[in-house]
C-alpha cells in the first residue's frame, strides 16, 4: 500500500480501530495519509497524525467510524465538517444500519458498514461489507483495495449483517472458548493444564492453517482424518450424535445474531 494516495480519518481508535491501523501500517500504508482522532490514545511514534478533536474544514477521502454507537448523535455535526461529496464513510458501529448512516451523513459519497475482527492486525480477518448505496465500480474497487490488506472482504446484503456479525465478528471469541474447553477437558482427564493449553492452541492453529489451504471443506477434512473405527472417529461420534455440534453452533449464532438485531433497533430509536 505504499502507493496509497487517499486520506483516511479514523474517528475513534479503540481495540478494533487500533488493530485495523496496525494492519494498514504493516501493509505499507503511508502514515502521513492517516489521521487518528481519539481522546485517550497515546502517541505511538509510528508517524500517524494524532488529534484530540475533529478538525473543521479539513476533508478526508475515507472516514472510519470506530467510536461507540451511542456517540454517533454527539459527533455527527463535527464529522459533517470533515467530509464532502467525495468522502466515503465506513462504519464499524454495531447495530447502526445504513439508513441511519444516510440520515447522519447525507452529503457523503457513500456509507458502508464494515464488520472485521481483531485478526485484521495480522491481515487474517474476514470482513463483512454492506451498503444500500449504488457504488460506482471505481469506488467499490477503492474500498476493496483499502480492505484487502486486513483480510478477506465479503460483500453481503444488509439483511445478512447481523448473522455475519455473529459468525465473523464474534466468532473468534467462540473459537477461543472452544480452545479453552478442550484444554480444560484434557486437564480434567489428567494432563497438566499449562501443557494442555499449549497443545490445544497449537492444534487449532495448525488445523485452521491446513483447512485454509485445502481443496476440501472442513467437513470433508474431518471425515478424511477420522478412520472408520479409529480414535478420531470415536470422538467425532460424540460430537455428531444427534447433531450435537451443529445444534450448539446454531444456538450460539442465533443468540449473537438476535442481540445484534436488538442493538440495531435500539440504535434506530435513538436516531
Amino acid at each position: 500500500m505504499d502507493n496509497f494516495d487517499k486520506t483516511l480519518l479514523i474517528a475513534g481508535c479503540g481495540n478494533m480501530g487500533g488493530a485495523m491501523l496496525d494492519g494498514w501500517l504493516a501493509a505499507g500504508m503511508p502514515p502521513s495519509q492517516i489521521t487518528v482522532m481519539d481522546r485517550s490514545r497515546l502517541e505511538k511514534g509510528d508517524g500517524v497524525r494524532l488529534i484530540r478533536k475533529l478538525p473543521q474544514g479539513e476533508r478526508f477521502d475515507f472516514i472510519l467510524l470506530g467510536f461507540k454507537p451511542h456517540q454517533l448523535n454527539d459527533l455527527t455535526s463535527d464529522l459533517a465538517g470533515c467530509l464532502d461529496a467525495n468522502t466515503t464513510v465506513l462504519s464499524m458501529l454495531a447495530g447502526v444500519q445504513c439508513d441511519v448512516l444516510a440520515r447522519a451523513f447525507p452529503n457523503s459519497n457513500a456509507r458502508v458498514r464494515v464488520m472485521p475482527n481483531l485478526a485484521v492486525a495480522l491481515g487474517k480477518s474476514p470482513i463483512a461489507l454492506a451498503t444500500t448505496d449504488d457504488l460506482a465500480p471505481s469506488l467499490k474497487a477503492e474500498i476493496d483495495d483499502l480492505i484487502a490488506p486486513l483480510g478477506t472482504g465479503e460483500w453481503i446484503g444488509e439483511g445478512e449483517f447481523d448473522l455475519v456479525t455473529a459468525l465473523a465478528g464474534s466468532g473468534p471469541a467462540f473459537v477461543y472458548r472452544f480452545i479453552d474447553a478442550f484444554a480444560a477437558g484434557a486437564a480434567g482427564l489428567g494432563l497438566p493444564r499449562e501443557q494442555a493449553d499449549r497443545l490445544a492452541l497449537a492444534m487449532v492453529e495448525g488445523a485452521a492453517s491446513l483447512a485454509a489451504r485445502s481443496v476440501h471443506s472442513p467437513g470433508e477434512l474431518a471425515d478424511r482424518v477420522a478412520s472408520p473405527g479409529g480414535v478420531t472417529r470415536k470422538g467425532m461420534d460424540v460430537m455428531d450424535e444427534g447433531g450435537r455440534a451443529e445444534k450448539l453452533a446454531i444456538d450460539v449464532l442465533r443468540a449473537a445474531r438476535d442481540r445484534s438485531a436488538q442493538m440495531a433497533e435500539e440504535a434506530r430509536k435513538k436516531g
